[in-house]
């Protein structure tokens, strides 16, 4: 069972770490210095924004509970 946590937590945590870097940035900051203010309107839709708002919450609500499952099996065994 441990394991299977382990590799759950490993898996959920690159993807997030993707899911996050394939948002859009939303104002100033890093991504603008970048380039990322440059970009037309037309490159994302609010449908696809909004469907990976969804897998990234589904993602990171996986990563927590994959968490909390490791932090219990540790204090018990």
């Amino acid at each position: 069972m441990k394991l299977f946590l382990d590799i759950l937590l490993i898996v959920t945590s690159i993807a997030l770490m993707a899911l996050i870097l394939l948002h859009r940035g939303k104002g100033g900051g890093l991504s603008s210095m970048f380039g990322g203010s440059m970009q037309s309107s037309l490159s994302g839709s609010s449908v696809v924004e909004r469907n990976l708002d969804r897998l990234t919450l589904f993602v990171a609500l996986i990563w927590v509970i994959s968490i909390i499952g490791i932090g219990l099996l540790l204090k018990v065994g």
